[in-house]
């Protein structure tokens, strides 16, 4: 299986610490186990997945496309304005 990011997850992955990284890395290997593990979104981002976990108390969430050997990581952020962000991004 092929895992691809988006410049917007990669750049927000760069940022965060190192403990961080390793939990988004096993959320990732979740994804790529099950991709079914998210929910499927519908109307306007019907093509996207949200898989939701939480990290010191915060509640993350990774918005992702698979097909059938590839996996695409969209987004990657709180739930504050994620799905208006992700919206944009769809759209372009």
């Amino acid at each position: 299986m092929k895992i691809f990011q988006s410049p917007t997850f990669f750049r927000y992955v760069k940022k965060v610490d190192k403990k961080f990284k390793a939990e988004i890395d096993s959320q990732v290997r979740l994804i790529a186990e099950n991709p079914d593990i998210g929910e499927q979104k519908k109307g306007d981002l019907q093509e996207v997945r949200v898989h939701k976990f939480k990290f010191s108390n915060n509640l993350y969430l990774i918005a992702y496309m698979h097909d059938d050997d590839e996996i695409q990581l969209v987004m990657l952020s709180t739930h504050e304005n994620f799905y208006r962000d992700l919206k944009n991004y769809i759209k372009k």
